[in-house]
């Protein structure tokens, strides 16, 4: 059944039904793809012209609208997020869509109840919704699904339920692979600095970092492990919370570039040098990390491709398509610079 049409309009697996076909090969036909017999097309096109479907977007057009999706992120003071919507941008413009940005940090606290903020997503005619690094409820995203709202959720701050689709990176080998470069160049105390404790991709990141440390003999150090927001302060202060043990890390793994470049910023003031008296390692792969100084050595994530792929994944689900996994997941690698060095 198809998420977002109404009642009486034909769907995607009606056409699959009509047409004696799958309804992924509906969807190849829908969007161009050449991976289609040409027998199998006309059968689908003859389909699509006998019962009238049209998707959410040629609907829009048909009444001299743009199909719009809402895009939401608790804010974008990030380079992360930035290069998150640079991406979202993009494939929106290859695709004839409209982006609406809601940035919910800048706005005061919501009086809407979740079946009130779903409900005003379907009367302003939005095809969609992709929530990126938002904190919203899972009240609230069970109120979306109960009305068929496509949604997509890019590194939640909150556990999605299962049957939300999400789009992330390989954050577990990511933390894992910046903690054996640590061990590799010899470090043996290494801290964690990460963001919340209930976001999926920081649990990941510190999941990583542990299974590393462990599997090189080193024990996992609770006062090691520091957790707040992916922000800079959260850098600062626990730089400050770690050089007053009576055994400070030489090296830190931070779960993000912008908690890395605060942890840099603070050293800077302690006189400390980075590499030579800690090394430091960030996460994401931002501009940032490449243009501070020193160089952050970081886990890259393809940040622009995470956003092309929500909004493609919101839009197959609009068409109607039924996806093959519920997690989208890309490659992060590792990026060696000039933050990390043998300790002295």
């Amino acid at each position: 059944m198809s998420i977002v049409q109404g009642p009486g309009r034909p769907t995607l697996a009606a056409v699959a039904r009509e047409a004696g076909v799958s309804s992924p090969t509906v969807s190849k036909v829908i969007n161009g793809r050449e991976d289609v017999a040409e027998t199998t097309r006309a059968k689908v096109l003859a389909a699509l012209e006998q019962l009238g479907y049209q998707s959410p977007q040629q609907r829009k057009k048909a009444d001299g609208r743009t199909a719009i999706v809402e895009v939401v992120f608790d804010s974008l003071y990030s380079a992360y997020a930035v290069e998150v919507l640079n991406g979202i941008l993009e494939q929106a413009a290859s695709t004839d869509v409209e982006v609406l940005l809601d940035v919910t940090g800048h706005q005061p606290a919501v009086t809407l109840s979740p079946e009130r903020r779903a409900q005003r997503i379907l009367d302003e005619g939005r095809v969609g919704l992709i929530v990126v690094t938002s904190g919203f409820s899972t009240a609230q995203l069970h109120a979306f699904r109960r009305r068929h709202i496509p949604v997509v959720v890019i590194d939640p701050l909150n556990p999605p339920p299962p049957e939300v689709v999400s789009v992330g990176a390989t954050n577990w080998a990511g933390g894992k692979a910046a903690t054996e470069h640590l061990l590799e160049l010899g470090h043996r105390r290494i801290a964690y600095i990460g963001g919340p404790e209930t976001a999926e991709c920081n649990q990941a990141r510190l999941h990583g970092y542990m299974a590393a440390l462990m599997a090189g003999g080193v024990e996992v150090r609770p006062d090691y492990v520091l957790l707040d927001k992916f922000r800079p302060e959260h850098g600062i202060r626990s730089l400050k919370t770690l050089l007053a043990l009576p055994e400070p890390p030489t090296a830190i793994f931070a779960g993000s570039d912008s908690i890395g470049l605060g942890v840099l910023a603070e050293a800077r003031r302690h006189g400390m040098r980075i590499p030579e008296d800690l090394s430091l390692v960030g996460f994401d792969g931002t501009y940032q990390a490449e243009q501070s100084i020193p160089a952050l050595t970081t886990v890259a994530q393809p940040l622009q491709e995470m956003g092309r792929a929500a909004l493609r994944t919101v839009l197959r689900q609009a068409n109607g398509e039924e996806l093959d996994s519920q997690r989208v997941e890309l490659a992060t690698h590792l990026i060696v610079r000039d933050s990390t060095a043998p300790p002295a």
